[in-house]
């Protein structure tokens, strides 16, 4: 079945090709770059692998940009069960991308603290690789703030999903939760910040619900019905 006529699948299959990337940048990159407490360790990671630190900025970039679309197919899916609801949720997501962008900063002025430019050599390598990791903390920190709006998006989609009567309840109620998590998340580690890890131990589970959710659109697809069938006074909000 096409995407034209399964709109559902198509947002699904855009999610996942958004995510992939996302989850490169975010997660495989740091795991092979970053030593957490060892500046040094760190900076010559990133010197010894520009490439990959560069290719983590821009996918980071290409990733947050295409999430745009992502938002906007689900608009498409879901702007028949309520516009409002379907509109406030892309606001949300559109609200995340420039902080995601502007974050970036902190990672393009570690390369440079680490690459040691001509400008830089009056100060010594020890002390560009702690500015470095300085950075690099606030790009984590700087995710955890857009992490807010990571989860505030999830609770109209969740509402949206679960109104729609042509995808299943449970996944709305799940993506709620999850919204909630990142939420909780992001404030902990804002808060609380040596109870981040563990917070994000006990959170994935609520988090699966995104990719149950993206899942479902990508095996079983959703098309939402005719407008004439949506008798709902829901569908006029």
């Amino acid at each position: 079945m096409s995407s034209a006529k399964n709109p559902g699948r198509f947002a699904g299959l855009l999610y996942l090709l958004v995510s992939i990337p996302g989850a490169f940048a975010l997660i495989y990159v740091p795991s092979k770059l970053i030593v957490h407490g060892d500046a040094t360790a760190t900076a010559n990671n990133i010197a010894a692998s520009e490439t990959l630190f560069r290719l983590g900025i821009a996918v980071q970039l290409i990733s947050q940009a295409g999430f745009i679309f992502v938002a906007l197919a689900l608009y498409n899916l879901l702007k028949g069960v309520n516009r409002r609801h379907a509109s406030l949720m892309v606001t949300l997501i559109v609200v995340s991308v420039p902080i995601a962008f502007v974050n970036e900063l902190n990672s393009i002025a570690a390369l440079a603290l680490v690459r040691g430019a001509d400008f830089l050599s009056v100060v010594e390598k020890p002390q560009r690789d702690a500015l470095a990791m300085l950075f690099l903390n606030l790009h984590g920190h700087g995710f955890g703030i857009a992490e807010i709006f990571w989860g505030l998006w999830l609770f109209p989609l969740g509402l949206l999903v679960y109104r729609s009567r042509f995808l299943p309840r449970f996944l709305g109620v799940w993506l709620a939760i999850g919204g909630l998590a990142y939420v909780i998340l992001s404030l902990t580690g804002i808060l609380w910040p040596q109870y981040e890890d563990k917070v994000f131990t006990y959170s994935q589970p609520a988090t699966l619900g995104e990719l149950a959710f993206m899942l479902w659109l990508i095996i079983k697809g959703a098309r939402p019905p005719a407008p004439d069938a949506i008798a709902s006074p829901s569908a006029a909000g």
